[in-house]
């Protein structure tokens, strides 16, 4: 049985997708319902970024890996899911609005 050959820029925007995802509950404090979707969109935008900047060429790469595109993309997908999850409202807002924040 031989296994599936995984490209390099799988494997390293999934570690570009992760970091910035521990970056973002870092800096935000927490992570909650969400952080599943932070992960995701930050390890598809950093894939996607990866493709983009290596067509349109970056400044930082390792390797065939574009890494700036990659981290740019990534925290674009990160801010869009923090904005959506604001604007949807969510368990955070209605915590938050009862006063039992972190309370249960």
């Amino acid at each position: 049985m031989q296994l599936p050959d995984i490209p390099p820029a799988a494997i390293l925007s999934l570690l570009v997708g992760v970091l910035c995802t521990a970056l973002y509950v870092v800096i935000r404090g927490t992570g909650h319902a969400r952080l599943i979707f932070v992960l995701i969109a930050a390890v598809l935008g950093a894939w996607a970024g990866q493709a983009v900047g290596s067509r349109l060429g970056d400044p930082l790469r390792i390797g065939d890996f574009a890494l700036l595109s990659a981290f740019l993309v990534a925290w674009l997908g990160i801010a869009v899911v923090a904005v959506a999850s604001t604007l949807g409202g969510g368990r955070d807002r209605d915590d938050t609005a009862r006063g039992t924040r972190g309370h249960g």
